[in-house]
């Protein structure tokens, strides 16, 4: 009985050291798996964000009806604070939520931004064909735009075709070099958008199409029905938001320059408070037209736009 009790009472020691082993085993590799698991910080890169007044010049590159071009004039026209809408959530509020990347910059001096429609040029000839490189015929279309405090817009039809379209992008921006001006050449900044009405709407139009892959609901009806526009003001939105935060690639973003995620592109598929993969969120639906939107623009449109990264809370901060 006394060696019986001895051993029962060396079983218990030798219990209670494993647990102790491995509850410190455990504890250190959750510790570990945290610290690898541990979110990329959004980082400002030091370089200049897009100050001072800036004319949004469109570039139209084949056929759209001028609706169609209504509806991304309109957009851009409610970006003002000048001019809002009076119904909110409102296209400017939306804007205005990009004001703090500017407080958080290392400029001495916090510079504002204002943004304004510029120029429309039609190209509905389509004069550098209908199959077309982002890094050549792109950057030659936004030149024919204003070079000097200026973001030009590239907008491509349904029936153009871009290298990489669908497959790797929606749309991109960038900069490029202007003409010289008064002797000095500068950079200027410029966004591509493509219409994937006909081409890729369950890659580039999600949720007013059926998604490709992934979790499966029912499309969305458009604000403005129009599958394609729709989808390029969600991709423009998302787009001119990188755009003015990170310009030349040195301003906020986080993860690799190569393929940052930036103001709205780290807040993929969210557009509204309870959105999780498949679900972009409880939206707004409009009583008569039963259309899913978060934001009122002027001339009584209505949007979907990007859920935007606070770079002060480390979080997607939605309208709704």
């Amino acid at each position: 009985m006394p060696a019986f009790s001895s051993s029962y009472l060396l079983l218990q020691l030798v219990l209670l050291i494993s647990l102790f082993y491995f509850g410190s085993a455990a504890r250190s590799l959750a510790e570990t798996s945290d610290q690898t698991q541990q979110p990329i910080l959004f980082q400002y890169h030091n370089g200049p964000l897009l100050t001072g007044k800036i004319s949004i010049n469109l570039i139209w590159y084949g056929k759209f009806k001028p609706s169609q071009r209504a509806i991304v004039s309109d957009f851009i026209t409610s970006l003002s604070t000048s001019s809002p809408s009076t119904n909110q959530p409102s296209v400017a509020t939306w804007w205005k939520s990009i004001e703090k990347y500017y407080h958080l910059s290392n400029a001495k001096k916090t510079s504002s931004l204002s943004l304004s429609l510029g120029n429309q040029i039609l190209d509905e000839s389509y004069s550098l064909g209908k199959s077309l490189s982002v890094g050549k015929h792109i950057k030659q279309l936004a030149a024919k735009g204003g070079q000097s405090n200026a973001i030009n817009v590239v907008l491509t039809s349904s029936d153009v075709l871009i290298d990489g379209f669908c497959s790797s992008k929606c749309g991109t921006h960038g900069s490029s070099k202007s003409s010289l001006i008064r002797g000095k050449s500068s950079k200027f900044a410029y966004i591509w958008v493509g219409n994937s009405e006909t081409q890729c709407p369950g890659q580039c139009a999600w949720p007013f199409h059926q998604p490709i892959y992934g979790p499966q609901s029912p499309p969305l009806v458009a604000p403005n029905n129009d599958v394609g526009l729709d989808g390029m003001i969600i991709n423009l939105a998302s787009l001119l938001a990188g755009t003015v935060t990170n310009p030349f690639g040195n301003g906020f973003y986080q993860g690799p320059k190569e393929a940052p995620l930036e103001a709205a592109s780290a807040c993929p598929g969210v557009y509204a408070k309870g959105a999780y993969p498949g679900y972009a969120g409880d939206l707004l639906v409009d009583a008569t037209t039963g259309a899913s939107y978060n934001a009122n623009g002027l001339n009584g449109k209505k949007y979907l736009l990007p859920a935007l990264f606070d770079p002060s809370t480390s979080s997607c901060a939605t309208l709704v």
